[in-house]
């Protein structure tokens, strides 16, 4: 590739090393969780690409998950704590009922189409759904989805030499991202109706 990430990675966090790319990482998914997307796959990646040994990247799927959950727990109890309308309640619960399953198993669904932004809200506002069994579904699925991923990333590590990795690495995520956006859109289409969806 024309930028060596592995090196831009290594020389940003500097004496860190490698716990300064894994604090970087969980700061990433507890940013998405919490306040806007950033992309978590991509980051994933590229901090996989700083030292892809499949040690590593068990250690950057812990990060990963520490920071989701931080930041959907965070989110939650800030929810909690703040007065919903029960107008906004009743539109989320309308919305959630429309979806492929309308309990804390959609979040396990959310990792392959995108559909329940902000999920520490919803978890908070949709009366039905339990924090703790949530959080499984949200583990369950960070672990399942960024573990592809991981092993992907270390299948061309393994069989390509370290250019040739990078660029497929970075070129499979962003089919990830495609994939997903793609079927996020088509469920939303398909499932929700008019008045939803306005």
């Amino acid at each position: 590739m024309l930028i060596d990430i592995g090196g831009w990675m290594y020389g940003f966090f500097g004496p860190y090393g490698g716990w300064g790319v894994l604090l970087c990482i969980m700061l990433i998914f507890l940013i998405d969780a919490l306040i806007f997307p950033t992309l978590p796959e991509l980051f994933f990646v590229i901090g996989f690409i700083y030292n892809p040994t499949l040690t590593f990247g068990v250690e950057l799927l812990f990060a990963a998950a520490i920071g989701e959950v931080i930041g959907i727990t965070v989110l939650y109890f800030v929810v909690e704590k703040i007065h919903v309308p029960t107008k906004i309640k009743k539109i989320a619960d309308r919305y959630v009922n429309f979806l492929v399953v309308s309990d804390e198993r959609i979040l396990l669904v959310n990792r392959v189409a995108p559909m329940i932004p902000f999920a520490g809200a919803f978890i908070s506002i949709i009366d039905s759904w339990k924090l703790s069994r949530a959080l499984f579904y949200i583990i369950l699925g960070c672990f399942l989805k960024y573990g592809v991923i991981l092993l992907m990333s270390s299948f061309f590590f393994t069989y390509f030499n370290s250019d040739a990795a990078q660029t497929y690495t970075i070129v499979f995520v962003f089919i990830v991202i495609i994939v997903s956006f793609i079927a996020s859109f088509l469920k939303k289409k398909k499932k929700l109706p008019e008045k939803v969806i306005d």
